[in-house]
């Protein structure tokens, strides 16, 4: 039995399948893991990872490279430890390597002991370069050798970078030649690494490879994988070169295992950072040097020290850390039940505010934190703190000072009640983005419970060109009694984007089968409205679009065209917000900015471009989104719009009725404000006939950390003087409870008329519930979608009212830009200053 298993265990060999539609059980998991049918897995003893296929539009996401040449078949896209499911690359790129290749194949099976992926790129269709990159795996490694020919077969000399490029990984260092690279959250407890290879015949490329006609080269990296970048780089270390071992265990004052702690070890201006194990034990391999050494935990005074690693040295140590001292919270509904929930922590007098983590990510992101449950804690240093607890626009909040002593858990427990009523209404967003859009790192699970935090119940799934669907997160963390999504996209290109939803998507196929965007907006709208099958509630609208382009001037030559003539009809809205700061009073159509160098440019303020719009007789919805492509700084929370909903209870929710309404206009766009508009009855987006005036019923709530100060009317988008109500000049009509303003006013109406309600705080700004994040800037705003009245009976008519500007056509000179400004007094220069 014995010889039997031993000889099983010699004959053990590494393996490589192509996936199909029988075996897609063997690819690897993870945040990053991105395998689908007709790409490589290969596996050993150690670790498991995929090779992309030579496939049609074969990409990790859409931004490992931009352009249409950013395909990227033959790359490595998924690394991680065997049994592990936890890939953090979403693309390592040997020398670079992108666009098509001739092919990708099993160049060996793994019987002879090595199993080998060759990806080749010909000569012929390279401009003379051929390039070869092979994947090599044997039992054993905690890694692979990838190995690179390059050879000139032109009659010019060949020069260009072999740098390796690999894509959405946290920190990264370098240690003595080897470069590594941390997971984005260090919490997953993932870290690579690699340097080239000296062995065989292989070389050591300078940066710029030169080759003569006829010249080949031929270089390898070994490319490892482990718990953290210190592991992954011991694993290089034990590749044939000086080393030297050291052994930590870390222990709390009763000599419990500390496993949250993070090691740094620095070798003058190089650094590695490791993680200890559950057991608190941490084992490094390491070139000999002189090193210090830093332990640092949350909540706990860190430690430091110095020491001398020689050749072959083997050192093991014990370090006692420092009781932790941390908030421990408990918040609950009214009634009892948890909560997701946001807290921020921020220090009082000389405690510094306390650094949680990275800004993608919900459990630690900067000062904050975001709950699924509202039942968690925080390691912090000793000293005195303000506690602020939020969760979204419709509850109140809790804002303590605490005491945090040396080693203490301090116990932070409160209640958040729902104080501004909005029954009959649902918040929503229908723009946000996680790992899988790829020109962000914010893990998926993270969204959703960012979402949830902030109180947004229908969050379709849009990411970038790529159908997904985030039920299975939400149901995994327990949150569907909080957010409700349905699949969908954002078809993405270099022009205009879309949002699309429901879609389904296909998990096993490239861009979980996504169509390909388009340059023409119109063929996208069209191509998504019917994708799959013909739905007659999918919603399409247009992301943050250019105004000029898109509906005004659609080659930018300063000539009014109509932009793509029929898109309006084609789609259901366009972003009037897309987390930006509120414009819709704005008494111009575009700003003049400064940046580098005082250097002037002229961008379009999208909301005055679409009440012009209207009045062209164009009707569009407007919606307001918040685009978040991290959690803290560009994080869900600000800018949402509200729809009626039969149901108050997100897990109830019907897309289609949500869908319906939207499509009808009926629609509150807020970054605070609970708006509620009623003009003779009828809600936003309706036509209404009316003889001469209408009634239009106004109420405004705000939670306690939320405050308006000026109504406005917008009648075919100007602002009335007669219609504008602020504290000062109406203070009766004001509240200072959730009640801030509730009134019937009557509008007197010469011609028909488009109207909507602006409430706003503009001495106010939203910095209690987001501190010093991008939405802290915003001011408290909510408009309605436009309802239009039929003052003479013979239909709605546009006024074709352009508001004392031209529409938007080509690229305004900021010389242009300011004489228009300066017309209407809205140019000051005041000391160099421009306001």
């Amino acid at each position: 039995m014995v010889l039997s298993s031993f000889g099983v265990r010699l004959l053990a060999a590494p393996k490589i399948a192509e996936i199909s539609a029988d075996n897609v059980d063997l690819l690897p998991g993870g945040k990053e893991a991105d395998g689908i049918i007709g790409d490589f897995v290969m596996w050993n003893d150690q670790v498991k990872l995929v090779i992309s296929g030579n496939l049609p539009l074969r990409r990790p996401n859409m931004s490992a490279y931009y352009g249409a040449d950013g395909i990227t078949p033959g790359c490595l896209y998924d690394l991680t430890l065997l049994g592990q499911a936890n890939d953090q690359i979403t693309l390592f790129s040997p020398s670079g390597q992108r666009s098509s290749v001739s092919y990708v194949r099993i160049a060996s099976d793994g019987s002879d002991g090595e199993a080998v992926i060759e990806t080749v790129v010909s000569a012929a269709r390279n401009n003379g370069l051929y390039k070869r990159h092979e994947y090599r795996l044997r039992d054993g490694y905690r890694g692979v050798v990838i190995v690179t020919t390059m050879r000139n077969e032109a009659d010019t000399e060949f020069k260009g970078s072999v740098n390796d490029r690999w894509k959405d990984l946290g920190e990264t260092g370098d240690l003595k030649g080897i470069r590594w690279g941390n997971a984005v959250d260090p919490d997953d407890r993932a870290g690579y690494a690699y340097t080239w290879i000296k062995e065989r015949h292989y070389v050591i490329p300078a940066e710029e490879v030169i080759l003569a006609p006829g010249e080949e080269i031929t270089f390898a990296r070994f490319l490892a994988v482990g718990h953290s970048p210190l592991h992954a780089l011991g694993e290089i270390v034990s590749r044939g070169h000086d080393s030297a071992s050291l052994f930590l265990r870390l222990e709390d004052p009763a000599g419990q295992a500390v496993a949250s702690a993070t090691v740094t070890l620095t070798n003058g201006e190089e650094k590695v950072i490791g993680y200890p194990d559950a057991k608190g034990e941490l084992a490094m391999t390491v070139p000999p040097g002189d090193y210090h050494l830093e332990v640092e935990d949350g909540g706990r005074k860190s430690l430091k020290q110095t020491m001398v690693l020689r050749q072959g040295a083997r050192l093991s140590d014990v370090i006692k850390l420092g009781a932790q001292s941390k908030i421990a919270f408990a918040i609950r509904e009214s009634h009892g039940a948890r909560l997701p929930c946001k807290i921020q922590v921020i220090g009082v007098g000389e405690t510094p505010t306390p650094d949680f983590g990275p800004p993608n990510r919900a459990h630690g992101c900067a000062n904050q934190y975001h709950s699924a449950d509202g039942l968690f804690s925080v390691a912090v240093a000793p000293g005195r703190y303000e506690v602020i607890v939020t969760r979204g626009l419709e509850y109140n909040h809790i804002r303590r000072e605490v005491l945090v002593r040396k080693g203490e858990t301090l116990r932070f427990s409160g209640t958040l009640h729902r104080v501004v009523d909005s029954s009959g209404w649902i918040s929503a967003d229908y723009h946000n983005h996680s790992t899988e859009s790829g020109d962000n790192t914010c893990a998926t699970d993270d969204r959703i419970i960012n979402l949830a935090a902030e109180h947004i119940e229908f969050a379709p799934t849009t990411e970038h060109n790529r159908i997904y669907d985030w039920a299975p997160h939400i149901e995994s963390l327990g949150l569907q009694d909080f957010v409700y999504t349905v699949p969908g996209i954002e078809l993405t290109g270099q022009g205009t984007h879309f949002n699309a939803f429901p879609l389904k998507p296909d998990p096993l196929a490239q861009d979980g089968g996504a169509p390909v965007w388009k340059k023409d907006p119109r063929l996208n709208a069209l191509t998504l409205r019917d994708f799959q099958n013909l739905d007659p509630w999918r919603w399409v609208h247009v992301n943050h679009p250019n105004m000029s382009e898109n509906f005004f001037d659609r080659d930018a030559d300063g000539t009014v065209d109509g932009g793509y003539v029929g898109l309006g009809a084609m789609i259901d809205a366009i972003e009037t917000q897309n987390g930006e700061r509120a414009d819709i009073l704005s008494r111009a159509p575009f700003e003049i900015t400064r940046g580098a160098g005082g250097v002037e440019a002229v961008s379009q303020i999208r909301e005055f471009a679409w009440l012009q719009l209207l009045n062209q007789g164009v009707r569009m919805w407007g919606i307001a989104v918040s685009d978040a492509h991290s959690v803290f700084g560009n994080g869900v929370g600000g800018w949402r719009h509200f729809v009626p909903s039969s149901t108050d209870s997100p897990k109830s929710i019907d897309w289609k009725e949500i869908s319906r309404r939207s499509r009808a206009g009926q629609m509150v766009l807020t970054s605070g404000p609970f708006l509620e508009v009623l003009v003779d009855g009828a809600l936003p987006g309706a036509d209404i006939r009316a003889r001469g005036a209408v009634s239009a019923q106004i109420k405004v709530q705000c939670t306690d950390w939320i405050d308006i100060d000026r109504v406005q009317i917008l009648v075919n988008g100007r602002q009335e003087p007669t219609l504008n109500f602020t504290r000062s000049s109406h203070p009766d009509w004001f509240g200072d409870g959730v009640v801030k303003f509730d009134r019937s006013i009557d509008i007197s109406l010469q011609s028909d008329a488009h109207l909507i309600v602006v409430a706003t705080g503009e001495s106010h700004t939203l910095k209690t519930g987001f501190g010093e994040s991008r939405q802290a800037k915003l001011k408290p705003c909510a408009y309605n979608n436009p309802i239009f009245v039929d003052v003479d009976g013979g239909g709605f008519q546009a006024n074709g009212d352009t508001l004392g500007f031209p529409l938007l056509v080509g690229d305004l000179e900021p010389a242009m830009a300011k004489e228009l400004l300066r017309r209407d007094g809205l140019w000051e220069e005041e000391g160099g200053d421009a306001k």
